[in-house]
């Protein structure tokens, strides 16, 4: 124990010195409260006076006069951004105001169901036509309902009467739980490359540097392999909690400032069994793909042979993240292969937090999944640690598959 302490004390300190961990730290938490404190920004600057500004001027042209003040009613309710103005102008006139820009645009009607829209440059995002298609077919049905002996009063209501309806779901809200549950899939998936290669590194260097011919007589396999793994965990966690406590602190500041917006507002009101569940998954799923990323690189001579070393580890949990992405995107987190990934040690941490968040899950499957993955953990940690043991010392050519399996019978 007292070993391990040494080594994780020193690996923690390594991270803590290193300036790209601190930097990168630093920059994201500096670019959450960018992102959290941009509405109060912008308001600052908007200085109340949304009401007062100018707004773009549309003409609308309609064929009969008659029409004018119901047609000029609805398309201002449609459209509240643009001043709506009536013309009995011609085409040309109406194309010579949008080419000045005294108008933005302008809706020429030919016939109560056809019309012509005029404006100067067409964006990608002006949604006017499918706005006018529906005010036309609201002007239109209403002109049919008086016509056929309705009073306007009768017709504007039977056009316009609400449906109120409630939804009561009886099992997990998919939709709201999706977007915290991709943060976390999303944050391991990141998390876990980054430091398992930082640990794949680490362990390359110190077997070049041939220091680890000495430190490996004195120092216990189990407690150098542990001691360098959960120091990272550590670290890593840390770095998530200065990032996402930053924005989740920052959003409490400037609240009613993101009060409209429902997705921020989901993404920050996590439930608090949901937020154990996701600390648990991520730090059991973290160490042991961080033990099979020190194990495979203690294999290897060179640096540069690194990546082909781990690209198994690699692939494997690419494969978990692929499964859990594409099932909460189909919105099928309960289909077969999630059921089987939910116990498969490899992929439970993506795979049973997903269940848990999105789906109805009981409470002797998420035990089973758990203990599983637990004693994996502790396995995986005591494997990796033999082979690490067996591998800092191995020079040459990176050892296969079964010459591994020999390392550990003779471990």
């Amino acid at each position: 124990m007292k070993q391990f302490g040494k080594i994780f004390k020193f690996e923690l300190k390594s991270y803590a010195k290193n300036k790209g961990f601190v930097g990168i730290t630093v920059f994201l938490v500096i670019a959450m409260a960018a992102v959290m404190f941009f509405p109060r920004i912008i308001a600052v600057f908007d200085n109340g006076d949304d009401g007062d500004k100018d707004r773009s001027v549309m003409l609308v042209k309609v064929v009969n006069a008659e029409e004018a003040d119901i047609t000029k009613q609805i398309f201002s309710g449609a459209f509240a951004d643009y001043d709506v103005q009536m013309t009995d102008e011609s085409v040309d006139e109406i194309k010579e105001k949008i080419l000045s820009e005294k108008a933005e645009c302008a809706f020429v009607l030919q016939t109560p169901t056809e019309y012509t829209y005029y404006v100067g440059n067409l964006t990608m995002y002006d949604m006017n036509t499918s706005i006018a298609d529906e005010v036309l077919r609201q002007i239109y049905q209403t002109g049919v309902m008086i016509n056929s002996g309705m009073t306007p009063d009768a017709a504007e209501k039977a056009l316009n009467v609400q449906i109120n309806g409630t939804t009561e779901s009886l099992g997990k809200d998919q939709i709201r739980n999706f977007f915290y549950t991709y943060i976390m899939i999303f944050a391991l998936y990141m998390v876990i490359l980054l430091y398992g290669q930082m640990i794949a590194m680490n362990v390359a260097t110190e077997k070049s540097s041939r220091a680890m011919e000495v430190l490996i007589t004195s120092v216990k396999p189990v407690s150098m392999m542990f001691g360098k793994v959960f120091a990272s965990c550590i670290a890593g966690l840390v770095q998530l909690v200065a990032i996402f406590g930053s924005a989740l602190l920052f959003f409490n500041v400037n609240k009613s400032y993101w009060a409209d917006n429902e997705i921020i507002d989901m993404i920050f009101n996590i439930p608090p069994e949901l937020f154990l569940y996701m600390l648990m998954f991520f730090l059991l799923g973290f160490l042991i793909y961080a033990f099979l990323f020190g194990a495979l690189a203690s294999t290897v001579s060179k640096l540069e042979d690194i990546n082909t070393a781990v690209q198994p580890v690699t692939f494997l949990f690419v494969f978990g993240f692929l499964v859990v992405i594409f099932s909460m995107t189909s919105g099928s987190v309960d289909s077969l292969l999630m059921k089987i990934c939910s116990y498969i040690p490899f992929t439970s941490p993506m795979a049973m937090f997903t269940r848990i968040a999105m789906s109805g899950v009981s409470v002797y499957e998420i035990v089973i999944s758990t203990a599983i993955l637990v004693l994996s953990v502790v396995c995986v940690g005591i494997i990796s640690a033999k082979i690490y043991r067996m591998g800092v010392l191995m020079y040459g050519n990176k050892p296969n598959i079964k010459e591994i399996f020999k390392m550990l019978r003779k471990a």
